[in-house]
């Protein structure tokens, strides 16, 4: 058995990193571990036991409290999926399955540094949503230290909209708005399709056939930041897919959205996120040290909208956007240069 070196990475979470194996050897930790951690290694998801005895009466409990909650008759008449985020807030059954020690423990074993959940998601039914890196909405610097945990809380077999990734993807490099040709300050959008067609040629060239989890309750899926994911169709909507997805950011990183930045011309989207744990929002590191919040404002797209040229304002979608501003008569223009650019407001309905 080795003893563990001395990390010469630890800017990268050790189930990722080229040294793996000075971290991990079969027979010095748990085979729980061990598993999972060859598992995020090389496929860049790993399904494990939810470590919770209770698993079954918790979400049966989720399932009664929170379905009220969403619009059943849109999904019904239109497919539209259905999501609740951040029920933790006023869900104990929620946040329960966020701040379990056990899996907190075990992605703080797998990537090297101590886990912390800072987002929930509950759907009643699949998402089918296209499939998608997380590393364009929720990274770090360094990156690929997020990762995200899907929970089904019912039994999910085909025809329910499963969840779908494509294995391997997550060692593929981190793409972000500058390798694709992408200003994010040329529209402030912040939709990732502009993403879809790259990722629908790199799963076609590299020739990845799509896995579908077909997974018990009590099952848990980890599943590695930069791994392609997404939601397949539910072919039945009149059955559910009731699940809880909790994505969990690192100690001693920057956290942003790269979607939303445009880090060679100085605009990033740093995040603030909360730690469901401690009740408190995060500060941003590099190395140790804090990041200062006036430079986080400096550089945030908030003021780069703010000095944003206006030689192409469409008073009239202005006026679509911002329907305050409509029904107080003010001036498109005026209100855009005295309020909406320092304020963030949109330009058009469609942003």
């Amino acid at each position: 058995m080795n003893k563990e070196r001395r990390n010469l990475l630890p800017g990268v979470p050790k189930v990722e990193s080229p040294f793996f194996a000075d971290f991990f050897e079969q027979g010095s930790t748990s085979p729980a571990v061990y598993d999972a951690a060859v598992q995020l290694s090389e496929n860049g998801y790993a399904i494990i036991d939810f470590p919770d005895d209770q698993i079954n009466l918790v979400a049966e409990r989720i399932k009664r409290d929170l379905h009220d909650s969403y619009d059943w008759d849109a999904f019904l008449s239109t497919g539209v999926g259905l999501r609740l985020q951040d029920a933790w807030q006023t869900n104990d059954d929620v946040r329960r399955l966020a701040v379990n020690q056990a899996m907190i423990d075990l992605l703080t074993t797998l990537y090297g540094r101590q886990a912390w959940p800072f987002q929930t998601l509950n759907f009643p039914v699949g998402t089918q949503q296209h499939f998608h890196t997380d590393s364009v909405h929720f990274s770090s610097m360094p990156e690929r230290f997020m990762c995200g945990v899907w929970v089904p809380l019912e039994d999910v077999g085909l025809d329910q909209g499963p969840l779908i990734y494509y294995p391997g993807s997550h060692k593929w490099p981190v793409y972000r708005n500058e390798h694709i040709g992408h200003r994010h300050c040329d529209t402030f959008s912040t939709s990732q399709s502009v993403f879809e067609e790259m990722w629908e040629r790199l799963v076609e060239v590299n020739k990845v056939e799509p896995v579908r989890l077909e997974i018990p309750l009590g099952k848990a899926l980890i599943w590695a930041a930069n791994l392609l994911h997404g939601g397949d169709t539910q072919h039945d909507k009149n059955k559910t897919r009731w699940s809880q997805v909790t994505h969990y950011y690192f100690d001693d990183c920057a956290y942003y959205t790269p979607l939303n930045s445009d880090l060679p011309a100085g605009v990033i989207d740093y995040r603030r996120p909360f730690n469901i744990v401690t009740g408190k929002p995060l500060e941003n590191f590099y190395l140790g040290k804090l990041i200062d919040r006036e430079f986080i404002e400096s550089v945030s797209p908030r003021s780069a909208r703010a000095n944003q040229p206006v030689a192409h304002f469409d008073a009239g979608a202005y006026l679509r956007a911002n329907p305050d501003v409509a029904a107080a008569g003010e001036d498109a223009f005026s209100h855009w240069t005295k309020h909406g650019r320092a304020e963030g407001r949109a330009l058009s309905p469609d942003e």
